[in-house]
């Protein structure tokens, strides 16, 4: 049986990454009534750009897995190194290979699907007051 600890965090990732599609499909919708289908592709290039390195460093700390999750710092680093890493790879692969022809939908969505993790006090799922009975 998994700890109360382990369960709150996924549940916190879960709704994270549901807050970050709803961030992404709202500025789809945004993008489509200004500029049509090619703001929307801009828009979900910049929110690919910022929700796949997330959805690694998820992956490379165990979080979802069965195993158990990694927890040194050491691990936490090459994570965090790995996220960064895709990160440069994949702007630069979207600017080389299929360039947005709208720049601005591409970093707005990038930054507003990066900046969902303020969301995060919100999002938490809450302890149970009741934990000594």
């Amino acid at each position: 049986m998994e700890r109360l600890e382990t369960q709150r965090q996924k549940k916190y990732f879960v709704r994270l990454i549901l807050a970050q599609l709803v961030v992404t499909l709202l500025g789809m919708l945004l993008a489509f009534s200004i500029a049509h289908m090619p703001g929307v592709v801009s828009v979900f290039k910049g929110a690919l750009v910022a929700l796949l390195p997330h959805a690694f460093f998820i992956q490379r700390m165990g979080i979802f897995s069965a195993k158990r999750r990694s927890s040194g710092a050491m691990d936490l680093f090459r994570a965090e190194a790995g996220k960064f890493g895709l990160t440069v790879a994949l702007f630069s692969l979207v600017f080389v290979v299929v360039p947005p022809s709208n720049p601005a939908f591409f970093f707005c969505a990038y930054v507003a699907v990066v900046l969902t993790h303020w969301l995060a006090p919100w999002l938490m799922p809450r302890k149970p007051h009741n934990l000594l009975r």
